[in-house]
């Protein structure tokens, strides 16, 4: 796989950090950014992920997922599986007073379509 870079993600409001997850492994295949342990943050939220795929299927809901939010008190993560590969999903982290969420999920999309994996 190519050196993927993450940099244009710290152009939206808010951004913190973000990486690069391969969910089979829980490792995180590129990252950037600081104030969070990315690292265990990829494995964590891996967990979440294979968590909902898993509850998705039992409920026989025939989706995919688009993206899952996790709102804390000063912090949005967002986990976006990929549509070119979905054993990969971005992880992005945003500062709640600082970012525009709807923005966020938005310019996330459009990276991810941007990726280029060659």
């Amino acid at each position: 796989m190519a050196k993927i870079d993450l940099t244009p993600l710290t152009e939206i409001d808010g951004f913190t950090a973000t990486a690069l997850v391969d969910s089979t492994s829980g490792l995180s295949l590129a990252s950037y950014g600081t104030g969070i342990d990315l690292e265990l943050a990829a494995a964590g939220n891996t967990e979440v992920l294979k968590a909902k795929m898993k509850t998705a299927e039992a409920l026989n809901l025939r989706d995919t997922i688009d993206d899952i939010l996790i709102t804390l008190g000063k912090q949005y993560h967002l986990l976006r599986p990929l549509d070119k590969n979905s054993n990969l999903f971005l992880y992005l982290v945003l500062d709640r007073q600082k970012s525009n969420l709807a923005m966020a999920r938005h310019e996330l999309r459009i990276f991810e379509k941007e990726l280029d994996f060659s």
